[in-house]
């Protein structure tokens, strides 16, 4: 009942004559007065409300879903695009990561490289020190092989023949610089470049490398300059390579103080220099100790996709 009623009160308004019957000029102006539910005319808007109105009506409420739908379709594109940055700022930490850990594994090789080479250079000096200082010790003896070394027959050198070689002390470095020149030094961190540059550019190294190059030049120079300027001069025939040279002329250059003296300042430069590459040792041991940690750190650490835990 409550149902017709309604469709009564309805048929009633839309009957404006109360003839019992709606005309056609009736339903027409019915559905113009329902029209206006639909939205207000664009004629009647303001020039604000006509820019953003899309039909020839303006309604609030479809405004409302309009701008609901657009600041949704905003805010998906607006966090797609940042989750996508994110990820890509992701991706290229994750590869710094692995820049740096492939660096730290080069580095930890070639710094036992460098141990070795530094160890095989202490054990050298050593015995370099050991024969020559025999030989200064007994420069005044009546030993007639004195400036002979004897190893077995027809196997012999000469300790004055050899005392111009030099071999400077350049441990490798190859991927040290390969990491300065492609940028990726940066990678490594505070204290891990600290030590890794002490063991490559530190001071240590930096005077070791003077004093078996420049330093031994000095000494080898003088007494290449001696053999020059004097021995020349003195003695019939220079021939190093001769053992009879050696035996004929012993006291001629037991009694050259002047090579005697170089070698005796030799030998001090030769201790200096083995001091030094055995505190270089401890520097390269410290930086392999502190590579390995973090190293072991690294490889400790679970990956998944571009993060790590």
């Amino acid at each position: 009942m409550a149902k017709k009623s309604k469709k009564k009160e309805k048929f009633d308004r839309i009957d404006a004559n109360k003839d019992g019957y709606i005309s056609e000029e009736e339903f027409m102006d019915a559905s113009e007065e329902g029209s206006d539910s639909r939205g207000i005319e664009k004629e009647k808007l303001n020039w604000f409300l006509r820019i953003i109105t899309l039909g020839d009506r303006f309604s609030w409420q479809d405004f409302y879903d309009r701008l609901k739908k657009g600041l949704v379709e905003f805010l998906v594109v607006f966090f797609g695009v940042l989750l996508s940055f994110g990820v890509e700022q992701k991706g290229d930490d994750f590869e710094d990561r692995e820049w740096n850990i492939e660096n730290l594994h080069n580095l930890k090789a070639e710094m036992d490289s460098i141990k070795i080479y530094t160890n095989e250079k202490i054990l050298q000096t050593e015995y370099i020190i050991e024969v020559y200082q025999e030989l200064y010790d007994n420069w005044e003896s009546d030993e007639k092989y004195l400036f002979i070394w004897i190893y077995g027959k027809d196997d012999y050198d000469f300790p004055l023949k050899m005392y111009t070689n030099r071999d400077p002390f350049n441990p490798p470095r190859v991927v040290y610089d390969a990491i300065k020149l492609d940028g990726t030094f940066r990678f490594l961190g505070t204290e891990i470049g600290q030590s890794v540059y002490t063991t490559y550019d530190g001071e240590e190294l930096k005077y070791l490398k003077i004093n078996t190059d420049k330093e031994e030049e000095v000494f080898t120079k003088k007494f290449n300059d001696r053999v020059d300027s004097k021995w020349v001069f003195d003695l019939d025939k220079i021939d190093f390579d001769s053992p009879q040279f050696w035996i004929k002329n012993k006291e001629y250059i037991q009694n050259d103080q002047y090579v005697k003296y170089n070698l005796f300042k030799r030998i001090e430069l030769w201790q200096q220099i083995l001091e030094q590459m055995k505190s270089y040792m401890n520097v390269v041991d410290s930086s392999i100790n502190i590579v390995q940690k973090e190293i072991d750190i690294k490889d400790s650490e679970i990956t998944i996709v571009y993060w790590v835990f």
